[in-house]
């Protein structure tokens, strides 16, 4: 049997300690070995206590949960980290950072096993040295109560709507607060390509192009969708398919 994942619990809100200690007796393969109330108090117990796994609240009073992770960069081993919040605005950072998870209080119990499991094969994977790359793989993003983890890989289509943007993933869709050139900038131009001013597509997504007769062309997706080519971006679409 696998050695229990030794949790420490860090949140200056006593009832929010107590309901994660409840959640987590509840889950096999987990033992709490400490709670702290503050980020210094934290990083004391982390050197005693090694744990595997930090359930970190990010607002404290002092030393906050992004400091907290901010002074275990390149510690090794560093435990992983599953970010427990009432906010969700600090869900780039946690990213930033790699947080194996981002989980909005109040935690539901089911939220809590499937951010576990992830910290399970977070744990058994082996560490690899992996080429340097600017451009960002995954996004974590805000929907209904809680913050999931998007990878760049699923997303079929982004679409700007208002001061947002929306990302197409399958037949679901999730809306990130950030500008179109902003994500352009972030994700792979071998991966994706700017087709409109409010349009970013997967190429591997795109199966043919047409002209629709009235001096424009148009991109069909995988799915039958056709989006409009827009002109600035035209040399775009010709850097895939040749000379249209």
């Amino acid at each position: 049997m696998a050695e229990p994942l030794r949790t420490l619990i860090v949140d200056d809100e006593p009832l929010a300690v107590e309901r994660l200690q409840i959640l987590c007796a509840r889950i096999a393969g987990v033992r709490v070995v400490g709670t702290a109330t503050d980020g210094a108090g934290a990083l004391r117990l982390i050197e005693a206590l090694t744990p595997d796994l930090l359930l970190l609240d990010i607002q404290m009073p002092g030393m906050d949960g992004m400091g907290v992770a901010g002074a275990l960069a390149g510690r090794a081993p560093r435990p992983a980290l599953i970010f427990v919040t009432a906010f969700d605005q600090f869900a780039v950072a946690a990213f930033d950072i790699a947080a194996v998870d981002y989980l909005l209080k109040p935690v539901e119990a089911g939220r809590l096993e499937r951010a576990i499991a992830r910290v399970r094969t977070h744990v058994k994977k082996p560490a690899q040295s992996a080429p340097s790359s600017s451009w960002t793989r995954e996004f974590w993003v805000p929907h209904r109560t809680e913050i999931i983890r998007i990878a760049a890989g699923d997303i079929d289509l982004i679409e700007a709507e208002r001061d947002y943007m929306r990302l197409h993933v399958g037949a679901r869709s999730f809306l990130l607060h950030q500008t179109i050139t902003e994500l352009e900038r972030r994700l792979d131009p071998a991966e994706f390509v700017r087709l409109h001013r409010s349009t970013l597509a997967r190429r591997d997504r795109i199966v043919g192009f047409k002209h629709n007769g009235a001096g424009a062309w148009e991109a069909q997706l995988r799915d039958g969708r056709w989006l409009r080519v827009g002109r600035t971006y035209l040399a775009n679409a010709r850097a895939m398919a040749g000379p249209l």
